[in-house]
């Protein structure tokens, strides 16, 4: 009998082999698919982890985005801001400039009017105290229509209105024909120098020029000559010619140094 127990041992250690290696197959397969598990959630975290972070980031630029934009907004509207002070200040520096050299104008009209009528009057006397010498009737020089001062006056504040309103093109016009139509008037100097500021406030500099050298050339010694002397510099310079802009000034200086355009340009030949 001892022959059939001994087969069925060797059968049944094999069962026992066959199930614990199962077994531990199993526990190995357990444990890879739970440590596959714990890696797929630790991946997750990590890359929640990353997002997060990244939102972070951009979340934060754009906030500073939107702070630097404002901040360019404030900026901008305070240059505008003040750029608009600057064009009001220069709107009304320009106005107060231009009623100074108006009213200086009319001073200086002031002074020249009672010589202009004196010699008027003396010249309209001489002409009637004269004996007619009948005898010589051609040796007699042709005379001159004598203008009428008021009419003068008259034209002359006509014009000057004109530059006042700020209509430069008629103003110009305006003294030009003035000028054309009293060559020899006491005025023509003057309106010789406001024909030069309407064409330089229309930014034509060399019409500007042409006039305000006429004025220093014609009459060097009216109160006007020197102011256009300053005008002639200041459009050479603006027509890029600096060296006969300095050359002007320095001839200004020699002719007219106590002057207020002589002390003008000395501050521009320091520059």
């Amino acid at each position: 009998m001892p022959g059939p127990c001994i087969g069925r041992f060797p059968a049944r250690t094999r069962v026992i082999s066959i199930a614990l290696l199962l077994a531990a197959l199993g526990a190995q397969q357990a444990h890879a698919g739970l440590f596959d598990d714990d890696e797929a959630r630790r991946q997750v975290t990590d890359l929640q982890l990353k997002s997060n972070e990244r939102l972070d980031t951009v979340a934060k630029g754009q906030m500073e985005l939107a702070n630097q934009i404002q901040a360019l907004r404030d900026e901008n509207a305070r240059l505008r801001g003040q750029v608009e002070t600057l064009n009001y200040e220069l709107d009304a520096a320009t106005k107060r400039q231009k009623d100074f050299y108006i009213d200086l104008d009319s001073r200086l009209r002031k002074l020249e009017t009672p010589s202009a009528s004196a010699a008027s009057a003396a010249t309209v006397a001489g002409a009637t105290v004269k004996p007619a010498d009948d005898s010589n009737p051609a040796s007699e020089a042709p005379r001159k229509v004598a203008s009428d001062p008021a009419t003068e006056t008259r034209e002359y504040e006509a014009a000057l209105n004109l530059f006042r309103a700020n209509k430069l093109k008629e103003a110009a016009a305006a003294f030009e024909t003035f000028a054309k139509a009293h060559p020899d008037s006491t005025l023509t100097p003057n309106a010789y120098y406001w024909l030069g500021n309407a064409h330089y406030a229309m930014r034509d500099c060399r019409r500007a020029l042409e006039a305000q050298r006429f004025v220093g050339s014609k009459w060097p010694a009216h109160a006007k000559a020197p102011d256009a002397l300053l005008n002639v510099a200041t459009c050479q310079q603006e027509l890029g010619d600096s060296k006969s802009a300095r050359n002007t000034l320095d001839a200004l200086l020699a002719k007219y140094p106590d002057s207020s355009a002589a002390k003008a340009a000395r501050q521009r030949l320091k520059k």
